[in-house]
Order: C-alpha cells, then sequence, then structure tokens
C-alpha cells in the first residue's frame, strides 16, 4: 500500500550551483520512477542557473522548493525530506548517476528492515582509498559495531546511497538543531540505534568525481574531525529518543 496521494517512492535532492551536471543526474532519476512517484528538489538559493536547468525538464513529477537563503546542505535535505509523501524515500545528490535497478533494488531490501544503504562505484576521477571501503551485508545485524564505526568515522554511509521507509522518517525528523553536516551519518545512527538497517552490497549509484563535491576527497585536519566526532556523540545521545511508533 502507497503512502499518501499514491507516491510510492520519494527523491529527495538537495541542490546548489549544480548546472552542469544536475540535468543527467534527474534524468537517470526519472527513468526508474513511476508516474505517480516523486523528486522533490530544494535548491539552496543556487547563483548559477540550476532553477532553469530544472524548470526545462518540465516533468510533472518533479516539486521544485526553491530556497531563498543559502542554509547549507544538511537543511536543504530536512526540507526535502519533511516535504516527501512516498512510502519509501530515497536521497540523492546532485551530480552523480543512478545505476539502472537502483529503486526496486533497494525498494526491495526495506521489505525486511526500515532503512537502506548501499555500496557505489566512481567515475570522473580516480578512486581513493576512503572510496574503496565497502558495506557487507553479513555486517547490517551488527548494529553496536556499526553504531562505534559511525561515529569514528569508518563506516561508508553516505546520503547518495541510502533509502528508508515513511515509518523511518518520523524516527529522523527533524534532524537535530546543532546538526550542521552529516545528515547521513545522523540517518545511519538513528537506523542502527533501532536496529533496522540493512546493507546492499551491490552499487546503486555512480558518484561523479570533480573538484566541487561536497565530501571531503582527503583526510580532514585533527581539529575538524574531533567537532565531527562530538557532533556525532550529541547526535547519537538524541537517537536514544528516537524509537520506532509501533502503534
Amino acid at each position: 500500500m502507497s503512502a499518501a496521494g499514491g507516491v510510492r517512492v520519494s527523491v529527495c535532492m538537495a541542490t546548489y550551483n549544480g548546472q552542469e551536471y544536475v540535468a543527467e543526474q534527474i534524468q537517470s532519476i526519472l527513468s526508474q520512477l513511476s508516474p505517480a512517484d516523486e523528486l522533490i528538489i530544494v535548491d539552496d538559493a543556487s547563483k548559477d542557473n540550476t532553477l532553469d536547468v530544472v524548470r526545462r525538464l518540465e516533468d510533472p513529477r518533479i516539486v521544485l522548493l526553491p530556497s531563498a537563503e543559502n542554509k547549507g546542505y544538511v537543511a536543504s535535505f530536512e526540507k526535502a525530506v519533511s516535504a516527501s509523501r512516498g512510502e519509501y524515500i530515497m536521497l540523492s545528490d546532485q551530480d552523480d548517476i543512478w545505476l539502472p535497478g537502483r529503486v526496486e533494488t533497494l525498494v526491495n531490501a526495506l521489505q525486511t528492515k526500515d532503512f537502506a544503504a548501499s555500496n557505489f562505484t566512481v567515475f570522473g576521477g580516480p578512486a581513493n582509498r576512503y572510496h574503496k571501503v565497502q558495506l557487507k551485508e553479513s555486517d547490517s545485524g551488527r548494529w553496536l559495531a556499526n553504531l562505534v564505526t559511525t561515529w569514528i568515522g569508518i563506516r561508508p554511509y553516505y546520503g547518495c546511497t541510502m533509502a528508508f521507509t515513511s515509518r523511518a522518517k518520523n524516527m529522523i525528523l527533524p534532524f537535530p538543531k546543532f546538526l550542521n553536516e552529516t545528515h547521513d551519518q545522523w540517518i545511519a545512527i538513528v537506523g542502527n540505534r533501532n536496529r533496522s538497517m540493512v546493507h546492499v552490497a551491490a552499487p546503486t549509484v555512480a558518484r561523479r568525481l570533480h573538484d566541487d563535491n561536497t565530501t571531503p576527497k582527503s583526510r580532514r585536519p585533527v581539529a575538524v574531525i574531533l567537532r565531527a566526532r562530538m557532533m556525532l556523540l550529541r547526535a547519537f545521545l538524541v537517537a536514544l529518543g528516537r524509537k520506532a511508533d509501533t502503534r
């Protein structure tokens, strides 16, 4: 049974100055959606022609929500997820390409758990050692190890590979107010805290490597890493109160 409005799949994308690649990414997504599905795009006050590129596609499944001021990608994803109506919700970056079968692969994974994360391939440049770290399906049930390694920063949970159910949406929203990065790790923490995360070994997205990627390509300064770890520790404490509604 689909969620409100008959929407089965909602795709949530955050855009910012993405005019160069966003059309190709959108086409790779729309080709996998049914006429009743939706692609929610929250534009974070782009200064280029991103909005015009999206509007020119003229697809009724696209729900474009421009922001008047730049608030960052975490706030943009939160806004997109909040607006979603689907039974299954998938996150998307603006510059990747979805691999064939992504939607059905993740929908199938969500038949037993509320959260799913897959692996990915890369193109546009050589994969570094961080890109080569893979999720293992056998680790899906190791929720405590997943929580610890997420906090340390070595479990490869990326938003662009993630999906969750409408029930999970009610667990992750609202995002903690102090969260200004790593919304994907927040989602992973809530999923593993509720023992409802499944890993999909197959890659479902091709990540484009270029100079303007948001995800760091190399190790960050120690002070930045420590601040991020403290933020995730606070997020874990918040997640302790985010339980699934079993009514």
